[in-house]
């Protein structure tokens, strides 16, 4: 004890003050484990490449300059060269173009289908690449036609002298624009074209429809219908451009102007009728009788009358009550000359009459037979013999014997015609076909078709008679002229 003593005397300290410092000590340490900082992180390895980072954080080595940043699409720039390239266009006639820059731009037309079709295949077009595609779209194909290469139609209608068919000699380029342009609006969702494709480029397309190349007005009709199920904001401008096209060759073109592009626009119109909802709207009736029924009017029916009776008869399925609006439209247009016409509506006529009921028959029963029975007695050939088979036709014939009414009311008119035919037909052959349709009147109605030809020979003896009783008057009046100039 003594020694423990002596050795805090010669630290200066004393016992008691040993167990202070001894406490400081413990509080020293508590406080330096609350301030001390967290270990660090374990230190990255001293790489060669970590010293560069350090050295310059852009990755470039010391005296290297920055390169400017490549841009994101450089096959679109040069695609994009490509296309513009192509806006020059060769008329095809003129002596001065050379022909191997033809070729060259066939070539490079070629190369841009491959590359639009590889490229939409994958993902969208890129913005630049479709401002390109519809500008050369606009350059090539929107263009003044040139004059009509058909004569115009004589007054007879008989146009032998008229070719088959127009080719545009400039079709080796617009061909591939038309497979572009199609390839562009198939690979494109409905948002990228409202933002490239305008009302301006749709009317632009819809005038080519004048071309009198069938070979254009095919891709023609492909693409502006492919634009109509896409563009839905924009159908109902389509619709009224159409409409107003249609008008235009009815009410404004000459009589004697052959407009080729009415029965491509026919189609589409079909196609779209097909989509209708039922009940139709007022727009779509309203078309059906300003537009589809005036159409029978033209001389130049018998060119487009396959895809305009398709029309009618879509809108005849879908509302069956439009029959009698349809019917009455199409005799009051009946053709007085036009023998070919004749038989085209004839055709429409029994088509539109299969898909009637018994109750709409009877109201047009008697102006539909009395117009057939009018064509039965014609000096055509042709218009007689059409107008006869009708009888062959099963839903006729049942809709004609289903009411004792409707034959009463229809068949004298009909057997005018067939004794007329047995009579004094000029064409043997439409007296044998007339002979078969008498035995099988004949045969449906043995009792009234008696009647019907004793009335028709009673009718023709009051004719005769009072034919002579005129003939009698006329030489008396002519015996007292001249007896009158005697004296």
């Amino acid at each position: 004890l003594f020694s423990r003593d002596l050795s805090a005397k010669a630290r200066g300290s004393s016992p008691l003050r040993g167990r202070r410092d001894t406490s400081e000590e413990a509080m020293g340490a508590a406080a330096a484990e609350v301030v001390a900082p967290r270990p660090a992180a374990k230190r990255r390895s001293t790489t060669l490449r970590f010293l560069f980072e350090l050295e310059k954080p852009d990755g470039l080595l010391p005296g290297t300059a920055k390169l400017p940043p490549p841009s994101p699409e450089p096959e679109a720039d040069s695609l994009i060269d490509k296309i513009a390239s192509c806006n020059r266009v060769f008329a095809f006639v003129d002596a001065g173009e050379c022909e191997e820059e033809r070729d060259a731009k066939r070539e490079r037309l070629v190369e841009v289908l491959g590359a639009v079709r590889s490229a939409g295949s994958k993902r969208p077009l890129d913005h630049r690449v479709m401002v390109a595609l519809v500008k050369m779209a606009a350059a090539n194909l929107f263009r003044a036609m040139p004059p009509s290469a058909y004569p115009p139609l004589p007054p007879d209608g008989v146009d032998e002298d008229a070719p088959a068919m127009v080719l545009a000699p400039s079709w080796p380029h617009l061909q591939l624009v038309y497979d572009i342009l199609l390839s562009v609006v198939t690979a494109s969702d409905a948002r990228t074209l409202r933002n490239h494709v305008d009302r301006a480029f749709l009317s632009g397309l819809l005038a080519l429809f004048g071309s009198e190349d069938p070979r254009e007005r095919d891709r023609l009709k492909t693409v502006y219908h492919q634009l109509y199920s896409k563009l839905t904001c924009e159908r109902a401008f389509m619709r009224r451009s159409m409409s107003a096209a249609l008008l235009r060759f009815v009410y404004e073109a000459p009589p004697a102007e052959r407009h080729c592009g009415v029965a491509e626009l026919l189609e589409i119109c079909g196609s779209i009728i097909n989509g209708f909802a039922v009940p139709l709207k007022e727009e779509h009736r309203a078309f059906l009788a300003r537009v589809l029924l005036p159409l029978h009017r033209t001389r130049w029916a018998h060119t487009y009358h396959r895809q305009l009776a398709y029309c009618v008869l879509q809108f005849v399925h879908k509302e069956p009550g439009l029959a009698a609006a349809v019917v009455t439209g199409i005799l009051r247009h009946w053709p007085v000359t036009n023998c070919q016409k004749e038989v085209l509506l004839i055709e429409e006529l029994e088509e539109i009459l299969e898909v009637l009921e018994p109750e709409q028959f009877e109201k047009l029963a008697v102006p539909v037979c009395s117009r057939i029975a009018r064509c039965v007695s014609s000096c055509s050939s042709q218009v007689a013999e059409r107008a006869l088979y009708v009888w062959n036709n099963e839903r006729f014939l049942e809709l004609t014997t289903s009411s004792p009414g409707v034959m009463e009311r229809i068949l004298p008119a009909f057997v005018a015609s067939v004794e007329g035919n047995l009579e004094r037909h000029w064409s043997k052959c439409v007296q044998q076909v007339t002979a078969s349709v008498k035995a099988l009147l004949e045969q449906v109605a043995p009792d009234l078709y008696a009647r019907c030809a004793d009335d028709l020979a009673a009718r023709r003896s009051e004719a005769e008679v009072a034919a002579a009783v005129r003939d009698a008057r006329w030489r008396r009046l002519e015996a007292a002229a001249a007896a009158a100039a005697a004296k």
